[in-house]
């Protein structure tokens, strides 16, 4: 098992876990949790492989199908622990979103496409999944809200380039990428970082 499989197993299972979490609060039912919680795992790399013109990765593999029940399961069993930690969530979704752009960018990159369409791609995988996450549990999305969501994908992209760039490892870019990610989000939230609202004109 490859560096980047190893990234989009603990992603999956990190933005299923974010998903699982918030429907459970929204007191949907078991069934309901799972779906949310798939939707969110496998949405960004669904939506990327179709704009990449390729099957969607989890119709070739049952074990996405299979983290997610993990995931449902290990709420379950955790769930009171979880409740009590009001961050879990944004730990898991910060998690994902790092992970799946790492994988975004390598998928694209691996299809043979320019450097700014593996950086949108990394982005799309990182952060749509959340988009339909919100969605799903009536929600605006984080993505459309002035939140540092989405350009932390961005600009993980852009440091995964960058590194590509220096010459630094495969692994080492891809670590060095994904962390860059979370502490994008991490410092944003933080130190209440936000981009600029678009007022309407008086």
């Amino acid at each position: 098992m490859d560096f980047v499989t190893i990234f989009d197993y603990i992603g999956t299972f990190a933005f299923a876990i974010s998903g699982i979490r918030l429907a459970a609060a929204k007191k949907f039912d078991i069934f309901g949790a799972y779906v949310v919680g798939f939707v969110t795992a496998i949405g960004g790399g669904t939506l990327r492989d179709i704009l990449l013109g390729i099957t969607p990765f989890w119709m070739n593999q049952a074990s996405y199908v299979i983290i997610t029940a993990i995931a449902l399961l290990f709420v379950i069993l955790f769930r009171n622990t979880l409740v009590r930690l009001d961050n879990t969530f944004f730990i898991f979704d910060a998690i994902g979103i790092a992970l799946f752009t790492v994988v975004g960018f390598e998928k694209s990159m691996g299809a043979g496409f320019p450097v700014w369409v593996n950086i949108i791609m990394g982005s799309i995988t990182g952060a749509a999944g959340g988009m339909f996450r919100d969605i799903f549990i009536n929600e605006v999305p984080l993505i459309f809200r002035k939140d540092i969501y989405a350009v932390a994908c961005v600009l993980g992209g852009v440091v995964y380039y960058l590194c590509m760039l220096l010459g630094l490892g495969q692994i080492l870019t891809q670590i060095i990428a994904a962390l860059s990610v979370i502490l994008i989000r991490v410092l944003s939230v933080h130190y209440g970082i936000s981009l600029p609202s678009l007022n309407p004109p008086d």
